[in-house]
């Protein structure tokens, strides 16, 4: 099992993912974040040039801005076939910032892989599980999914939002990967989000962990609780209490099992 490593250092969530013989990078944020970065992984006891590659969700400015700064010292970025045209998409904004270094990723020096022979690829590194093409974001948006239930998705819009983005291509996305049966979502700018306990799922019983807290959420809204309230009172994430907030306030007769059904819960 691989293991993860949040990194902390600016505005985009960056992820270390360690298998058994190498490392992958996930996302680096914005340019002029680098000093930020390697005091982060010295912080870690961890060098850059432990990095064996740099996987980049999308090639928008804070999720690529020093992808390249990272590669000067060894680590090699990994552009999956579908987004070779987009590698320079945001170089033009960082050009009109004169006040930070940017270096533009060398193309003679990345290494391409196509998205079917992404399991191969992540094999060699001792961590199990696909990269996949999930636009709707952007048209260039993958994700990293591990076979123990982890992803990572980037930009594509949370899965709490997916009620508003019925028949686009984001619901597309969303549906190829619920079909992986995630456990956790690692998002770009949103909270890591559990969607799913693997304890408690003989067949025919329900998560009741999950269960029991949206009841406890619905009784607080009766309450009139505001969302502040409700979180000190749960202890849920703050997303999540809204999403059931929106699905209760519009759904009429809705019960629990609804909500969870309509947030792409159940059963996953």
């Amino acid at each position: 099992m691989a293991k993860v490593i949040e990194l902390n250092y600016s505005s985009t969530n960056t992820y270390l993912i360690e298998g058994s013989i190498g490392t992958i990078l996930f996302d680096t944020g914005w340019a002029g974040t680098f000093t930020s970065f390697c005091g982060l992984m010295g912080k870690l006891s961890r060098k850059v040039q432990d990095i064996d590659y740099i996987l980049i969700s999308h090639f928008h400015p804070d999720h690529m801005g020093i992808a390249q700064e990272i590669a000067n010292l060894k680590p090699v970025i990994v552009v999956m076939e579908v987004q070779q045209p987009f590698i320079h998409a945001s170089d033009d904004i960082f050009t009109k910032d004169k006040q930070t270094t940017f270096y533009p990723i060398e193309d003679g020096k990345v290494k391409v892989v196509a998205c079917r022979e992404s399991r191969q690829f992540l094999q060699k590194l001792g961590i199990a599980g696909e990269i996949l093409h999930t636009p709707g974001h952007s048209e260039d948006s993958i994700t990293l999914c591990l076979d123990d239930g982890k992803m990572f998705v980037g930009d594509l819009n949370p899965l709490y939002e997916l009620e508003m983005h019925r028949g686009t291509e984001i619901e597309r996305s969303w549906k190829k990967l619920l079909k992986l049966k995630a456990d956790t979502i690692y998002y770009g700018h949103a909270k890591t989000a559990v969607i799913a306990h693997k304890e408690g799922k003989a067949k025919g019983q329900k998560n009741t962990q999950l269960h029991t807290l949206v009841s406890r959420i619905i009784k607080y809204i009766d309450k009139g609780y505001p969302v502040e309230k409700i979180e000190k009172k749960t202890g849920a994430d703050r997303m999540f209490i809204e999403d059931v907030n929106r699905m209760y306030l519009t759904h009429q007769n809705v019960g629990v099992q609804g909500i969870l059904d309509r947030i792409e819960i159940k059963g996953k």
